[in-house]
């Protein structure tokens, strides 16, 4: 095994709680204690971390990508139109969601500020990875809720409550970077920017507002692939 502070397997799971064995790299730099937080470092060959990626510049602004000759790929090759970035102002992705079972928002007395974890089940989205995240709304009489994903590092940290299987019924956030117009009514690909697999997502366009950070969007009838 190579004890070197920054050999990583390079594997990119995320279940650290940051996105990437780079991203990683760069904390234990800083807190080598912070080193517990990977699960394979003594279990498995390690590797030097993967490079951080380039950020060509789209229509004069930075946008993270695959590589600089095809920006619009995700992970499995398929390519989509634009990233999807959270509001400044969010920890993370804003999701507005429906447990399968809405009477969980009762029985488990979820307020806003409660840390939750669940999965996307079915034509919502089916994505394997259990999200984890902050209510920051409730409605207790629908089971409706908001919550933004912040990834499996803030459950680890405090109490939390567990939803179950859940239908994602919208993402709200902002668009800088597009490689086509985008238009109410219309059905777009797009990649959450903090997705841990970097998987392009679809969704209906329902409200945009232009805004001087960009587009705000919210898109419905959410799938992946």
């Amino acid at each position: 095994m190579n004890d070197a502070p920054n050999a990583m397997p390079s594997l990119d799971c995320g279940l650290c709680g940051l996105r990437t064995c780079h991203d990683f790299a760069v904390r234990i730099e800083a807190e080598p204690a912070f080193r517990i937080r990977c699960p394979h470092l003594e279990a498995a060959p390690v590797a030097a971390p993967r490079p951080a990626r380039r950020l060509p510049v789209l229509d004069g602004r930075m946008s993270d990508s695959n590589s600089a000759a095809t920006p619009w790929l995700d992970t499995l090759g398929r390519e989509f139109d634009f990233f999807l970035e959270h509001f400044p102002e969010d920890p993370g992705p804003r999701e507005v969601i429906l447990p399968h079972n809405p009477l969980l928002v009762r029985e488990l007395e979820i307020e806003v500020g409660d840390t939750l974890i669940g999965r996307p089940l079915g034509l919502s989205c089916g994505c394997p990875v259990t999200h984890c995240g902050v209510a920051t709304h409730v409605d207790r009489r629908t089971g409706v809720m908001s919550w933004c994903v912040t990834g499996p590092l803030g459950p680890r940290g405090r109490p939390f409550k567990d939803i179950g299987y859940y239908s994602a019924q919208a993402y709200e956030g902002m668009i800088r970077d597009s490689r086509c117009e985008l238009r109410i009514g219309e059905r777009h690909f797009f990649q959450p920017r903090m997705c841990m697999l970097q998987w392009r997502h679809s969704g209906l366009v329902n409200y945009l507002n232009r805004t001087p950070d960009g587009l705000q969007v919210r898109l419905e009838g959410l799938w992946i692939g």
